[in-house]
C-alpha cells in the first residue's frame, strides 16, 4: 500500500521543507545531515550516517588497550616503594 504523496514548494535558493511525517519517520532533528540518492528519475532522501559512525573502525589500534586497574595497581605499588625508600 502506497502512502499519499506529500508536496512542498522549492524556494528561490533551491531549498525545500521536509514534511513533518517524513522527518518523524526518519528521526530527523534540526541540523541533522541527510543524503540524496538519485535512482533513475527518482530522488531518495536518507538520513546520513554520523561522521563518527562512517569512520568507526577505519584505523586499527596500534596496541591492545591497557588494563587501567592493573596500571593503577602498578602505580600505587611504585609510589609505596618510593615512600618506603625515603623513610630509610
Amino acid at each position: 500500500m502506497r502512502q499519499r504523496a506529500l508536496e512542498t514548494r522549492l524556494t528561490q535558493k533551491g531549498q525545500v521543507t521536509i514534511p513533518l511525517p517524513i522527518r518523524a519517520r526518519l528521526g530527523l532533528q534540526p541540523r541533522d545531515r541527510v543524503r540524496f540518492d538519485l535512482e533513475g528519475e527518482v530522488v531518495v532522501l536518507r538520513r546520513a550516517p554520523a561522521r563518527l559512525a562512517r569512520h568507526f573502525g577505519a584505523v586499527q589500534a596500534a596496541a591492545k588497550p591497557l588494563d587501567w586497574r592493573a596500571e593503577r595497581e602498578a602505580f600505587e605499588e611504585g609510589v609505596a616503594q618510593e615512600v618506603g625508600a625515603e623513610d630509610c
